[in-house]
């Protein structure tokens, strides 16, 4: 009797949602279980789509061709996010050896960690470390130098469609934007402590935002008024800055008198900006420019000789601090070898899984 009440009390019933499809991040609840719904969660990525609360891993096939893994050896997955990369490291270990999954977000780290522990993977094999992977040397000079390192960089796709996150605009929810809720300000501090020219600079240095000036400007109006706590309200912030700004020539050509299309085009820019500028704060929040210089410096003296490293970038600016440094490195005689020419997902890949679209593959292997 005792037994039943329990299980009563843990039974949580699923969230109700009015229509014929969930359409809120909490109301998912098929996609949030996909150890339960296998086929639904099939049948969303078939569709080109992304479950709720997963990350499907791009370029995997690439990956594993570069990193070459041989069984017994020492890996280090710098940026482990779902699991989905280490996983399949894994597989190529058969058993033998040791990885190291890094990851500074600790929500999503507890429930990767559940997840790989339930295929059976002891710490022997696999162990977690709530860490940045800036920090690779001190976790080097601890563990010994490593045969493989992979560097997944951005955020994942459950942080992304998690609103309490704050990563979209798309979703309302308290503009957060950190990688780790416990450090560091959040983004509404942020944008409350910072100026119109650093704004601007920011927008541009980050994310190459063409109407940097005019976000900005309505950004420190908009904050006089009252404080920007919400995507939402930066959304609208970054809309009403660009009702009225010129739409580029070859854009309103396109659009001709047409009202309707003057409309669309004019949603889609700001569309294109509301991502670009949240992109911009988050990179700015977290620090992830300066992280990766400094991960990127201690790349060659983690790996060990002949040891490779792959790199899977989202956006220019991460590209041209991957690019520069190993090009540097590679002249100094740090690396015997490194990508000559980006490395692309394919477009069946870019199909299924949408997110890949922009993703660039660099690697390097140690000298």
């Amino acid at each position: 009797m005792e037994e039943k009440k329990r299980d009563n009390q843990n039974h949580q019933r699923r969230v109700h949602y009015s229509g014929k499809y969930p359409r809120r991040f909490e109301e998912k609840y098929k996609e949030l279980n996909p150890e339960h719904y296998s086929e639904e969660i099939q049948h969303v990525i078939a569709k080109g789509n992304t479950p709720a609360g997963m990350h499907i891993p791009i370029m995997v096939k690439e990956i594993l061709e570069i990193l070459a893994i041989k069984p017994g050896e020492r890996g280090f997955d710098a940026t482990l996010g779902y699991g989905g990369h280490t996983l399949a490291m894994l597989e190529q270990l058969q058993g033998q050896g040791h990885l190291i999954g890094g990851d500074v977000d600790p929500i999503e780290s507890k429930k990767t960690e559940a997840r790989i522990r339930a295929q059976g993977f002891g710490p022997d094999l696999w162990e977690l470390r709530n860490m940045n992977f800036c920090q690779l040397d001190d976790l080097a000079a601890e563990v010994g130098r490593f045969d493989f390192i992979l560097a997944d960089l951005g955020v994942s796709s459950m942080q992304i469609d998690n609103p309490e996150r704050g990563f979209t605009y798309k979703n309302d929810g308290p503009l957060d934007l950190r990688l780790n809720p416990a450090a560091g300000v959040s983004a509404a501090e942020r944008l409350a402590e910072m100026d119109k020219e650093s704004l601007i600079g920011m927008l541009v240095e980050n994310a190459d935002e063409p109407y940097a000036e005019a976000i900005a400007k309505q950004i420190v109006n908009t904050g006089r008024r009252q404080r920007i706590e919400t995507t939402s309200q930066l959304h609208e912030v970054v809309t009403k800055a660009l009702q009225r700004v010129k739409l580029p020539p070859e854009i309103e050509a396109q659009a001709g008198y047409s009202t309707k299309k003057q409309v669309a085009a004019r949603e889609e820019l700001i569309k294109k900006s509301s991502a670009r500028v949240f992109q911009a704060l988050r990179i700015d929040v977290n620090h992830e420019y300066e992280v990766l210089y400094e991960f990127m410096e201690k790349l060659p003296g983690a790996l060990a000789p002949g040891g490779r490293a792959a790199i899977l970038t989202f956006h220019s600016g991460e590209d041209r601090i991957v690019k520069k440094a190993f090009k540097a490195f590679h002249q100094l005689g740090e690396y015997r070898d490194i990508a000559v020419d980006v490395i692309r997902p394919g477009r069946e890949e870019c199909y299924q899984n949408s997110r890949a679209h922009s993703t660039k593959l660099r690697w390097a292997v140690r000298a």
